[in-house]
């Protein structure tokens, strides 16, 4: 009597903590009847009602339909399903977005090109530099007239 007792604690336990780690598994867009913040709180509390209750009420009914798998049903591209992204509802919303998006680019290449102008001319006036201190040292004179570079603009 006490083995079949004890039997059916430890199925209920293993029971309990199975349902409790697939409500918590589980998407939430895909579980039915209640949030899943109230499905993780019935579970805890009501033990083996709660986990019976999810496993009849709560649980998806089918396979999760985004899975990479072999043989998948889902749509060609999920990411575009989901619940809550942003659509587009007005053409003019793409437009000023794309005008945005062509904004941002131009002046990212300007910079680009700014900053490549500042970086030749720095070079230049490195290497103008170091010809004036070579030609320095082959003349003989021990010290070279010191130049700076900003100076040379």
């Amino acid at each position: 009597m006490i083995r079949a007792e004890l039997g059916l604690g430890i199925l209920g336990t293993a029971l309990w903590i199975y349902c409790l780690f697939d409500v918590i598994m589980t998407d939430e867009s895909r579980i039915r009847n209640l949030p899943k913040a109230t499905w993780i709180v019935i579970v805890l509390l009501t033990s083996i009602v709660g986990a019976v209750a999810w496993l009849v009420a709560g649980r998806p009914e089918g396979p999760a339909r985004s899975l990479p798998y072999k043989g998948n049903t889902g749509v060609a591209y999920p990411e575009y399903e989901r619940p809550g992204r942003f659509v587009a509802t007005n053409p003019d919303d793409d437009a000023a977005f794309l005008r945005q998006v062509r904004e941002r680019a131009e002046a990212q290449m300007q910079e680009a090109k700014r900053q490549r102008l500042e970086r030749e001319r720095l070079e230049a006036q490195e290497r103008e530099v170091r010809r004036r201190k070579a030609a320095g040292d082959a003349a003989g004179g021990s010290d070279p007239e010191q130049v700076d570079p900003t100076s040379l603009d």
